[in-house]
């Protein structure tokens, strides 16, 4: 209740301090939805692998939200394998050509062939006036439109005219920020521990992707290391939490080293997360290529698992499941695709005329992959497979730096973008004032929705 009186009062206020965070306005950012993560530690070197999890919504549609009149019945469809939209309509009471008049309205603002699962649909019926016909269901009545809900703040609303034609409409949803502080310590991996601290997935993933340039989360966490997290809650006009938003700064403490880092909006337009004096988290290069993946065997001398005697081995293995993608570590060029001996399906690319990486043992190569083409920073290259000589499916990694294999996993990797001039003045501003809003929010100790 202390929330809901907050967030109403105080809606249009930017950097009101409560015991729930900060509330901050501004134009929302549209997230993907899908999967969900089951697995922990884990390795996330693709930089688009943030956004795909589950959001959390509410069941029905707000009245608030133009879902409904006073008085309207409404009804929400549940779908199905093989389901379409015009049968759920006709099996909930709607006549086959009043559901086909408002299919063909919503139409033009949104394929009702993306509907999904996850979306939120629901039907709205007037009960009729006394002594006017009943529609095909008389304990509804008039079928008067419907709204369609693909994600957490935008929906699509069908209702009829003042000609009692079918039109449609797309809502904004008008949704408040809140940031949020949450902190703790590691007993096992960052992962788990954060679930624990109620840290949502979807703000795990890109906490884990933001540090995954620089930290191995195999070997560099240790029992007793630190976090601190503060990101953005997204709450609806009535108070619902309705998604978790991004990261506004983080830090990891290792071996007490404290890794702070900030996302910030350049002048060009790129948002990205920057350390404490403006040098890019993102570097050119990933130490980690695949998600979701096991260091099966690291760089070094070991006895050969095939051959049976003690050979260099001169990259990194990730077990993972067959067909698991894998991604080009960097920009650059494919230099060599194809067949190659021991490494069996194998790519290389040349990002520089330093640094090269090679992926092997792939069961098959992405056609964009093909060489001579050039390929971007967590593009898909290819397949985890077992061929050439190879006991498992995994895919060996190398960086070759100056013609020489390196080890990936300590190798100093080409620094990224380093904000300078004007644009480090204004960065170095707006992390003060980060700070500050950190400082000034208690941490949260309430464990939350992990799906959000």
């Amino acid at each position: 209740m202390l929330l809901k009186g907050l967030l109403s009062a105080a809606a249009l206020i930017i950097g009101v301090t409560t015991s729930a965070g900060i509330i901050l306005n501004g134009p929302d950012t549209p997230d993907g939805n899908g999967g969900a993560l089951s697995l922990a530690p884990l390795s996330l070197g693709n930089p688009t692998a943030g956004a795909t999890l589950t959001t959390l919504r509410t069941d029905l549609p707000n009245p608030s939200s133009g879902a409904a009149d006073p008085g309207a019945i409404t009804v929400p469809l549940i779908i199905g394998r093989g389901d379409t939209l015009a049968g759920l309509m006709t099996k909930a009471g709607v006549h086959n050509a009043e559901a086909q008049a408002a299919i063909f309205a919503l139409r033009k603002l949104f394929d009702p062939r993306r509907i999904t699962k996850n979306h939120n649909i629901s039907l709205t019926f007037q009960p009729p006036a006394a002594g006017t016909p009943a529609a095909r269901n008389p304990a509804l009545g008039r079928f008067t439109g419907l709204l369609v809900e693909p994600d957490y703040n935008t929906a699509f609303k069908v209702g009829k005219d003042a000609n009692n034609r079918f039109t449609a409409s797309k809502i904004e949803k008008t949704l408040n920020r809140v940031l949020t502080r949450t902190e703790g310590t590691i007993e096992s991996s960052l992962y788990l521990s954060g679930r624990r601290a109620g840290i949502p997935d979807r703000v795990l993933v890109e906490l884990i992707r933001a540090y995954s340039w620089d930290v191995d989360f195999q070997r560099d966490i240790r029992t007793g290391d630190g976090f601190q997290v503060m990101y953005e809650k997204l709450y609806d006009e009535h108070g619902n939490q309705v998604h978790s938003g991004d990261i506004r700064f983080a830090a990891l403490t290792l071996s007490g080293k404290r890794h702070a880092i900030y996302r910030h909006t350049t002048k060009d337009g790129t948002d990205d997360y920057f350390d404490e004096k403006g040098r890019s988290a993102r570097k050119a290069l990933m130490r980690t290529p695949i998600d979701g993946a096991r260091l099966s065997s690291g760089f070094g001398k070991r006895r050969h698992p095939i051959l049976g005697y003690n050979k260099m081995h001169r990259g990194v293995d990730f077990a993972a499941a067959r067909g698991t993608p894998i991604y080009a570590a960097g920009n650059g060029f494919v230099v060599k695709s194809g067949r190659n001996g021991a490494y069996g399906n194998y790519v290389k690319i040349r990002h520089n005329n330093r640094y090269h990486t090679a992926y092997a043992h792939m069961r098959r190569i992405h056609k964009s992959a093909s060489q001579g083409k050039r390929v971007k920073q967590g593009q898909i290259i290819g397949y985890v497979g077992t061929t050439g000589r190879s006991t498992g499916p995994h895919l060996h990694y190398e960086i070759l730096v100056g013609g020489r294999r390196t080890n990936p996993m300590r190798v100093k990797m080409p620094s990224g973008r380093k904000l300078k001039g004007t644009q480090l003045e204004t960065f170095l501003a707006a992390r003060t004032i980060t700070d500050e809003r950190f400082a000034a929010l208690p941490p949260e100790r309430k464990v939350a929705d992990a799906r959000n």
